[in-house]
């Protein structure tokens, strides 16, 4: 005889069934990241700039010590520069390199929340229609009545692809 689900059961259930994810903002558009990438998040604050960067990296940040570059995701994903507001935040991440992982800082203009989408309802990215590049997209999950675009961190934050970016920058 198989036991009635408990609330408790059923809620692991829905848990094993759906992608966790850390929701934020840029701009008008809410993106998502696998909850497993993120380390920790932080208000923004001081950062250091650096000279003969692309536009896309903002600057460094002293996090315990130790030097962790920040990217705009708006300006990776679509050229503009984020504009600081009372709400940007910095969500820092384990970024996958060759010989291991590297801390890496991602300024967005507001974190909002972890949300539970459904494994059965993430769908490939569309081959149009998307304000960034499709190949840093993961997939397109629905949460409630919205969409959203869920960011596969290892292409739309490649920390070689990014440095061969800085290199040509810096020659031109």
């Amino acid at each position: 005889m198989k036991p009635e689900p408990t609330s408790d059961t059923v809620a692991k259930d829905a848990d094993i069934n759906s992608l966790q994810c850390l929701a934020f903002t840029l701009g008008d558009e809410v993106f998502a990241l696998d909850i497993r990438n993120v380390r920790e998040i932080l208000q923004y604050g001081a950062m250091t700039v650096v000279p003969c960067m692309p536009p896309f990296v903002r600057g460094v940040i002293n996090l315990r010590g130790s030097v962790v570059p920040v990217i705009d995701m708006l300006t990776r994903f679509s050229g503009s520069r984020a504009r600081i507001g009372k709400k940007t935040s910095i969500i820092i991440l384990d970024a996958a390199v060759e010989d291991g992982k590297m801390e890496l800082g991602l300024l967005v203009d507001a974190v909002s929340e972890v949300i539970a989408i459904p494994s059965d309802s993430i769908q490939t990215p569309p081959q149009f229609g998307s304000t960034i590049p499709r190949e840093f997209i993961k997939g397109i999950g629905k949460h409630g009545e919205e969409f959203i675009v869920i960011v596969e961190p290892d292409l739309a934050l490649n920390i070689e692809e990014m440095a061969a970016l800085t290199e040509s920058e810096s020659v031109a």
